[in-house]
């Protein structure tokens, strides 16, 4: 623009002057739809046809209409000198209001690409799985508040870093409002350092109730739904400050423990009678073993129990295996089978380990032993 078309800008009318800024912002509103409505599905197709997965979430929908807001506000501030060079009301009222809408838009497109790097952090290998949200969620807060810190100093005709020096001063109630945030955020950067926590783990937390799935890991809630469906939502800062048992490490292992353990009844603990010698020693558990009349019942059961795990197909013999006594108690001598099932599916699971324990009961007689059990009243009554 020539210094004779700005003089002659100069001597407009106020009338004029409003008209001629009315068709620059329509004019850059016009840009702006027809950039959102022509160039945006443009900018799309071109980024879903490279072999890049980056440009997908970059170049997203909501990115690019913040990008192509800007336009209207910016051109018309580029113009507003020349049609407001001297500070009248108008002119400082349209220079507020562009510079808040620039300000809000420009926040807007922050959080948008905010979100497009979280979104493609997700397909990430060695981020997917990391509690990164509340990160993500913590700059886009500090995001706002600068937006809203920048926006109170255009109303109040103050300088950023003049509001930003009163804010110092008031640190201490900033922490006391902030503090969950804060607390939050400092627990999600450890929870995801150390690896600690990962949506889709298996969590218990008996003193809150938690016994479940971690479905969403935010700034401020982690969000825990039970096996009995129901959720539990409780701060980020909980799970570094309190103990919580994760069961990642058994998923990812070869296998699910059992360890269950039958009560003998000790008055049924015997030596063998010849009999019963001469039968076992034919079995196919005994392979090896020296049987006689000296030999303890229980001893046998023992070896017969393990034979029976060790070949088992579901029951995962490169991982630890045993049958062991525990210390005799009042109520019997507890016999442990200590083993991991092939499958660590719950349900599954579940079904292998009550087939084994009802196999094992079901032995017992065959080597004269007894489960220990309290005598109920129909053990007492009369003729039962």
């Amino acid at each position: 623009m020539t210094e004779q078309t700005a003089t002659e800008i100069i001597r407009m009318s106020m009338e004029m002057r409003i008209v001629v800024s009315c068709v620059i912002v329509l004019a850059a509103y016009l840009t702006d739809f027809l950039c959102c409505k022509l160039l945006i599905p443009l900018i799309r197709k071109v980024a879903d046809r490279t072999s890049f997965k980056w440009d997908n979430y970059i170049t997203d929908t909501k990115v690019l209409h913040n990008v192509f807001h800007l336009i209207p506000p910016i051109a018309f501030m580029v113009a507003m000198p020349m049609l407001f060079p001297e500070q009248t009301q108008w002119g400082r009222l349209l220079y507020k209001g562009f510079s808040i809408y620039i300000i809000v838009v420009s926040c807007s497109l922050a959080c948008a690409f905010v979100n497009s790097i979280y979104a493609l952090s997700n397909e990430s290998e060695a981020l997917k799985n990391k509690p990164m949200k509340g990160v993500y969620q913590m700059v886009k807060v500090i995001v706002v508040c600068v937006g809203a810190i920048l926006t109170i100093g255009v109303l109040i005709d103050k300088d950023f870093t003049t509001l930003l020096a009163g804010l110092g001063a008031s640190a201490a109630v900033l922490m006391l409002i902030f503090k969950d945030t804060i607390l939050g955020l400092v627990a999600g950067v450890q929870l995801s350092a150390h690896d600690m926590l990962r949506p889709g783990d298996w969590i218990m937390m008996d003193k809150y109730g938690i016994n479940g799935e971690v479905e969403e890991v935010t700034l401020n809630t982690v969000k825990v739904r039970n096996w009995d469906n129901t959720i539990n939502t409780i701060p980020p800062y909980v799970l570094v400050s309190d103990s919580f048992k994760n069961w990642r490490g058994m998923r990812e292992s070869g296998g699910r423990r059992v360890a269950r353990a039958l009560r003998i009844d000790m008055n049924s603990i015997r030596f063998c009678t010849p009999e019963e010698a001469g039968r076992f020693a034919g079995q196919d558990w005994a392979e090896g073993l020296v049987i006689g009349t000296d030999t303890v019942n229980l001893s046998l059961f023992r070896a017969a129990a393990e034979h029976y795990l060790r070949n088992r197909t579901d029951v995962n013999n490169d991982l630890m295996l045993l049958v062991r006594q525990l210390e005799p108690t009042a109520e019997g001598l507890p016999l442990q089978f200590y083993f991991f099932t092939s499958t660590k599916v719950w349900v599954p699971h579940e079904h292998i380990a009550a087939d084994i324990m009802e196999h094992f009961i079901a032995m017992l007689p065959e080597f004269g032993l007894k489960a220990f059990q309290r005598p109920s009243g129909m053990d007492l009554k009369e003729g039962y």
